[in-house]
């Protein structure tokens, strides 16, 4: 044999490999399974999760199956929730009383199992995000059933069903603009509500990132605090309309404080400045406390500190009161609110490192610039009630305050 002929099988033939030929796929088979599991049961659900933990049906292949029979009795055509031809039963979700005692045992049974097939969380995710995005088809009572049937899924804590499957397919333009959403969410808050606390809902309306845009559970035409108020105060709701006021006051101070500090940064006449807050005041209603303590705020934000320099700190400190002192004298308007800017100004201090011995030479800039009466002052020295680095503050004060005392004595 030559160096260069390679050995060769003699005979030998190559087969080739067969393909895998997958079984067509047949839901009507697998409903009617499910739904004769049903009906074979009269739909005992306890009875039907055990014939279903020992059937041998193909759960992972269809499993969206699975789900339109345990809500509507039977499949539902494709991108919709008309019936399909086929079996049905009539111990679904949405054969029951839209209450929470028939509805709770079907999403026990659902929760049971999930345990034996936890893959299944997918189909029933795909399932209620679609009949969730087609709520406008479905009869109001029924719209019910599903509300409190989601909220039972949360309370019960159904395994690994992710808050964003219920609240973001319900941001639909058109189910919003019926008011279809708003019904919804209401019968969902209340059914929640009922074994959770307000905490609890708040935590689930943050995972399903809804807690700043409750607004967008609204109609377009109705989206504002008044119809919010007055819609969730109706319906017994009043700690979610508390919620909602101070996320609102939250975002609208931070859009004032936003544009007083562009103001100040960039030496905006005082004058100018005192009408532009006012009139944001006066838009968003804000407490003429909170108006005051976002003033210093945000005054003392744009101070240009040194570090450790506290001469330096201090120079800076005095020469931002005196250029602003006319802003905090305009809304420092009587006796009580001069004493919360103290109060406000003692807590910073106390707070805040670099600002704790400037606390006297605050206040005494202030009093020179007419932004604090010497009564107010005493009143803090004698009577305040706040305990934050007060002795401390006291004992700094002090010399001023002998003085204050003194010069009143001469008068």
């Amino acid at each position: 044999m030559s160096s260069k002929e390679r050995p060769t099988l003699g005979g030998a033939r190559i087969k080739t490999r067969k393909r895998n030929i997958a079984a067509p796929l047949d839901p009507a088979a697998f409903a009617d399974a499910v739904v004769q599991i049903y009906l074979d049961n009269a739909g005992d659900l306890e009875l039907v999760a055990k014939s279903i933990e020992s059937s041998d049906l193909n759960f992972s292949r269809y499993g969206d199956t699975f789900f339109e029979v345990v809500f509507t009795g039977g499949r539902t055509q494709t991108g919709t929730i008309k019936p399909e031809e086929g079996e049905r039963h009539p111990y679904s979700v949405l054969d029951c009383e839209a209450k929470r005692e028939t509805i709770l045992p079907s999403v026990l049974y659902i929760q049971k199992i999930l345990r034996r097939r936890p893959f299944l969380i997918k189909n029933l995710e795909n399932v209620m995000r679609r009949f969730l995005q087609s709520l406008e088809l479905f009869e109001e009572n029924e719209r019910k059933k599903l509300s409190i049937f989601t909220a039972l899924t949360f309370s019960q804590k159904l395994s690994g069903l992710p808050p964003e499957t219920v609240f973001q397919p319900l941001l639909k333009d058109s189910l919003v603009a019926k008011g279809l959403v708003l019904s919804f969410v209401t019968y969902f808050f209340k059914e929640y509500l009922k074994d959770n606390t307000f905490d609890d809902l708040i935590s689930l309306l943050k995972r399903g990132k809804m807690e700043d845009n409750l607004l967008e559970f609204f109609p377009a035409v109705k989206r504002s605090s008044e119809t919010f108020s007055e819609h969730f105060s109706k319906e017994g709701l009043t700690a979610l309309v508390e919620y909602n006021d101070k996320k609102m006051f939250e975002v609208k101070l931070k859009e004032v404080k936003s544009a007083l500090t562009t103001e100040i940064v960039e030496e905006t006449d005082v004058s100018e400045v005192i009408e532009a807050v006012k009139q944001q005041v006066k838009d968003a209603k804000f407490p003429d406390v909170d108006v005051v303590r976002m003033l210093w705020d945000v005054l003392m934000d744009a101070v240009q500190w040194s570090g450790k320099n506290q001469q330096q700190n201090a120079n800076a400190v005095v020469r931002q009161v005196k250029t602003w002192a006319k802003l905090l004298n305009a809304f420092c308007t009587n006796g009580k609110l001069e004493l919360e800017l103290i109060y406000k100004i003692q807590i910073q201090c106390y707070e805040d490192a670099k600002l704790m011995k400037l606390f006297p030479e605050i206040v005494r800039t202030l009093y020179d610039q007419d932004v604090l009466a010497e009564d107010t002052i005493l009143l803090w020295f004698r009577k305040g009630t706040n305990p934050k680095g007060r002795q401390t503050f006291v004992k700094a004060l002090e010399p001023f305050v002998n003085w204050l005392e003194e010069a009143e004595e001469e008068e």
